[in-house]
C-alpha cells in the first residue's frame, strides 16, 4: 500500500488510487490549515457570535439559536437524523473515495473540524474500515456523508477486512474508539460535496480506460468487416479539428498497420456504414467531453464546498454563509459524460450488429460454427442491445431534475450524486456491451485466419481474448464469456501498441 499526501492541489487521479486501495495522508502545511480552523470555530464558540450551523440549527433551522451546552448534541444530532440513505450500499471502492474527497475538503482549511476527525477518516482507509453507505437519498449529498459519519460516533454499520460490524465495534477493530463530535463537525461531516467528487473520480478513472479499451475494441471489428481505412487518414480527419478526433484516429491507424485483411478489402465499397465510419467522430466527441469533465472534477477538488466556510484568525474570525455545497458544474459534467459513454456503447451494439446479420455480414450467420443448430452469438446481441437502451433511459440529466426541500430554504437543487452514480451505471453497461463486441469480433477473426493476416496490434486483442475464452459452439452458457471479458475489461488496460 502507498500513500496520497495532500498538500495543496489533488487530482481525480489521486482519490481514485485511494479509492482503489492506496491510504491517504496530510502534509505539514495541511495539517496546519486544519488546525488554524478548528480553532477558528473554537473562538467563535467563545465569543457566542451567531453563526450557522456552528451554533444555529440548519436549513430552514437556520434562524435558531443553539446555546453552547446543546452544540454538541446538535452535531451529533446531525448525523443521526441525516443517515437517512436507502438500497443497495456502495461499493468499497466508492466509499473509500468518498472519504477521500471528504479528507480533501477539510485539508483546504475552511471546514473547522478538528484533526482528530481527520485521523479517524485516514484510519479507516489505512485499516480497511469502510463504513455501510446506501447509494441512494441523496438530493445533493447529506445522506451518503451521514452513513460514514455515523461510523466515527460508534453508531451503524461497517465491513473491516470484509467482516460486518457494528460502528463501535468497528472502531474498537482498527484500535479507534467512537468521537464526541463539537460545534459545527456534525454539519462538516455531512456537508459539502464529497459525496457526488468522490464516485466522480471513481467514475472517471473507469472512463479512461473504458475509452481505451472503446478505440482497441473497434479495430478489431474494423478489421473482421475488411474497413475502409481512407476515413481515417490524418489529413482526412483533420478537416474537422478535435484533440478527441485526432486521437482514435491515430489509435485506430496505428492499431490496424500493417492488416492483410484491411489491405484485401481496399476498394470493395466506396464507405462504410457511419458505425464503422465514425469511429473517430464519436469516439472522439467522448474523449473531449471526457478532458472536460475530469478538468471539472479537479476543479471540484481544488475547492472548499463546506457551509460555512471559516476563515481569517482565532482573533478575528470569519464565518461566510455560501452555496459552495451545491455542484451544478459538476453534475453537469457527470451527465455529459454518461451521454457520451452511452452513444459510443449504442455505437458498439451497431458495430456488434454488423458482424452477426447475414444481411449486413459476409460472416456465417450469427458467428455460429453451425448455423441453423447453434444460435451463436444472436442472443448475445440482444443483451447488447438492451443495455443499450437502458443507457439511452439513465443519459436523461440529473442536473435539471430540481425540487424543493427543507421548507423552501433550499430551493434548487442540482443533484451532482445522481449524476455521479447514473453515469457509474452507464459505465457498468458500457463495459458489458464493449465485452459483447469483443467477444464477437474475436469469433469473427476465427473465421478469417485462412484469407489473410491480422495486424499485429489487432492479434494482440485476439490472442489475449483467447487466452481467457475458447471459440463459441454452442457448448456453454454465453454469460460466463460475457462476465469474464467484462472483468478483463474494468480491470487491465488493452494490449499495448508498441
Amino acid at each position: 500500500m502507498s500513500t496520497v499526501t495532500i498538500d495543496d492541489l489533488v487530482t481525480w487521479r489521486d482519490v481514485a488510487r485511494v479509492g482503489a486501495g492506496d491510504a491517504l495522508g496530510l502534509s505539514p502545511a495541511a495539517w496546519d490549515r486544519v488546525q488554524n480552523a478548528s480553532r477558528i470555530v473554537e473562538r467563535i464558540v467563545e465569543s457566542g457570535v451567531r453563526a450557522y450551523g456552528i451554533n444555529t440549527g440548519v436549513g430552514a433551522l437556520s434562524d435558531t439559536v443553539v446555546d453552547r451546552a446543546s452544540q454538541s448534541r446538535l452535531s451529533r444530532n446531525i448525523i443521526l437524523s441525516h443517515a437517512c440513505g436507502v438500497g443497495p450500499l456502495l461499493a468499497p471502492r466508492e466509499v473509500r473515495a468518498i472519504i477521500a474527497a471528504q479528507i480533501v475538503n477539510f485539508s483546504h482549511g475552511h471546514s473547522g473540524v478538528r484533526p482528530e476527525i481527520i485521523r479517524h477518516l485516514a484510519a479507516f482507509l489505512e485499516k480497511d474500515c469502510i463504513p455501510d453507505v446506501p447509494s441512494k437519498g441523496s438530493a445533493g449529498y447529506l445522506t451518503h456523508n451521514a452513513h460514514t459519519a455515523l461510523v466515527l460516533i460508534g453508531e451503524g454499520t461497517a465491513h473491516v477486512g470484509g467482516r460486518s460490524f457494528n460502528g463501535r465495534d468497528a472502531l474498537e477493530a482498527i484500535g479507534l474508539e467512537p468521537l464526541v463530535l463539537g460545534a459545527k463537525e456534525g454539519l462538516s461531516l455531512v456537508n459539502g460535496t464529497a459525496c457526488a467528487t468522490g464516485l466522480a473520480c471513481v467514475a472517471i478513472a473507469r472512463a479512461e480506460r473504458l475509452l481505451d479499451w472503446a478505440d482497441a475494441i473497434a479495430a478489431l471489428t474494423l478489421e473482421a468487416v475488411g474497413c475502409q481505412m481512407a476515413a481515417f487518414d490524418e489529413a482526412v480527419l483533420a478537416l474537422r479539428p478535435s484533440k478527441g478526433i485526432a486521437e482514435v484516429g491515430r489509435s485506430l491507424r496505428k492499431r490496424l498497420a500493417g492488416s492483410g485483411l484491411v489491405a484485401a478489402a481496399h476498394g470493395k465499397r466506396t464507405q462504410d456504414a457511419l458505425s464503422l465510419r465514425s469511429v473517430p467522430h464519436a469516439h472522439g466527441a467522448a474523449r473531449d467531453v471526457f478532458e472536460n469533465s475530469a478538468a471539472v472534477v479537479n476543479q471540484e477538488l481544488a475547492s472548499v464546498t463546506d457551509n460555512p466556510a471559516v476563515s481569517g484568525t482565532p482573533e478575528n474570525p470569519v464565518v461566510s454563509s455560501e452555496a459552495h455545497a451545491v455542484a451544478p458544474a459538476l453534475a453537469q459534467a457527470a451527465d455529459s459524460l454518461a451521454i457520451a459513454i452511452a452513444q459510443i456503447s449504442a455505437m458498439s451494439e451497431r458495430r456488434m450488429d454488423r458482424l452477426v446479420n447475414p444481411l449486413v455480414s459476409s460472416l456465417p450467420p450469427f458467428l455460429a460454427s453451425d448455423a441453423g443448430s447453434n444460435s451463436g452469438f444472436m442472443i448475445a446481441q440482444y443483451t447488447a442491445a438492451a443495455l443499450s437502451n437502458e443507457s439511452r433511459r439513465l443519459s436523461a440529466p440529473a442536473s435539471v431534475d430540481g425540487g424543493l426541500t427543507s421548507g423552501l430554504q433550499e430551493d434548487f437543487l442540482a443533484h451532482p450524486t445522481a449524476a455521479a452514480n447514473k453515469l457509474l451505471s452507464v459505465i457498468d453497461n458500457a463495459e458489458y456491451i464493449l465485452a459483447i463486441e469483443l467477444m464477437a469480433a474475436a469469433q469473427a477473426h476465427d473465421f478469417l485466419t485462412s484469407m489473410a493476416l491480422r495486424a499485429d496490434g489487432t492479434d494482440r486483442i485476439h490472442r489475449a481474448v483467447r487466452e481467457r475464452i475458447p471459440h463459441y459452439a454452442d457448448d456453454r452458457p454465453l454469460s460466463r464469456d460475457m462476465e469474464t471479458l467484462r472483468t478483463v475489461l474494468s480491470e487491465t488496460p488493452p494490449p499495448a501498441l508498441d
